[in-house]
């Protein structure tokens, strides 16, 4: 039977799945205003502020695409002790979600990235971030939070979320996919460059070319897919990766189990914006390994789920009923 035929049993099998997301959290803070006059200080516009929004982004966004699923998610994350961190605990409740998971600490600060846009143009971002790595005393108390999550919850998928803001040291990345292993938890990890050949044991690896190629040192055309196989394979063999997974943007999904490959083609669509659809294919990933997918399947259903949120302007989740508005390009 075709995904386009299962996919309503596929996406009821999905609620209530509990979902880990261990990674980078932050604000994404947004101000709107008007542009009507350029500074007398500088020559820069002067932008009018008449609205500011705040939003969860990072590894938060995937939490919120994993709930509009209708799934649970259980973020474990460390954050500061700081009035972004406040905000992100108002948004975790605006959102119904939990925060047993957020460690707060006064040696951290909360990433926040405040973005200014007027006219539908954006202006300008600012960041406020740390980048270095946890301390060792954080990363114990850490890990140490996500074991008490372990023995609270039963989770059917844990994702790795990687925004190279220091959360995720080689130290948590470890222990979190051995409890993973130890229990049978498939592990999915999204990575960036910095930790890129610490994740080892997992069942299923998803960087975009860019981070694939930076990450192994390796170059090989986007379109040259027995290249792209030749090299995944060094991650199968050497990480023990059983299965990688490479977003090539207009292209579609490259996916690899070590014995085959296959591309999965983009749907021809109209690019509205691309934020955001890292992590929906991730979340879409997770869920569907989580029942039992294989993933060629998997691969699938997440391209579809990540070419939907294309369309959409800002960052938009996956949910349920765009999915079937959009089965008919199922195979």
């Amino acid at each position: 039977m075709t995904l386009h035929r299962q996919l309503d049993d596929i996406l009821l099998s999905f609620q209530h799945k509990k979902i880990l997301i261990v990674g980078d959290v932050m604000v994404d803070e947004y101000l709107w205003g008007n542009v009507t006059r350029i500074s007398p200080e500088a020559p820069v516009p002067v932008v009018s502020c008449t609205e500011r929004e705040y939003r969860m982004g990072g590894a938060a966004n995937v939490a919120i695409n994993v709930k509009a699923m209708k799934a649970e998610p259980v973020i474990c994350s460390v954050i500061g002790n700081d009035e972004a961190g406040s905000i992100f605990h108002e948004l975790l409740g605006t959102q119904e979600m939990t925060g047993e998971g957020i460690l707060e600490s006064s040696k951290r600060i909360t990433t926040n990235k405040t973005r200014v846009i007027s006219n539908h143009q954006h202006l300008l971002r600012v960041d406020h971030e740390i980048t270095s790595f946890l301390d060792p005393e954080l990363e114990t108390q850490l890990m140490q939070k996500a074991g008490q999550l372990f023995t609270i919850h039963n989770f059917d998928a844990i994702i790795f979320q990687d925004y190279d803001k220091g959360i995720l040291t080689e130290q948590i990345i470890e222990e979190i996919t051995r409890i993973g292993n130890q229990k049978g938890i498939p592990v999915l990890v999204d990575p960036k460059k910095r930790n890129f050949l610490s994740y080892r044991n997992v069942t299923l690896f998803k960087p975009n070319y860019k981070e694939f190629i930076e990450g192994l040192n390796q170059f090989v055309q986007k379109d040259d897919h027995q290249g792209l196989f030749n090299i995944a394979r060094l991650l199968h063999k050497k990480n023990r990766i059983q299965n990688v997974m490479i977003t090539l943007s207009d292209q579609g999904v490259f996916i690899s189990n070590g014995e085959q490959y296959k591309l999965i083609p983009a749907v021809k669509r109209d690019i509205a914006d691309v934020s955001g659809a890292g992590d929906t294919v991730i979340c879409i990933a997770a869920l569907s390994i989580a029942i039992g997918l294989d993933a060629f399947q998997t691969a699938t259903l997440a391209n579809l789920a990540g070419g939907i949120v294309c369309e959409k302007v800002g960052v938009v989740p996956i949910t349920p009923e765009l999915l079937k508005l959009d089965k008919r390009n199922l195979i």
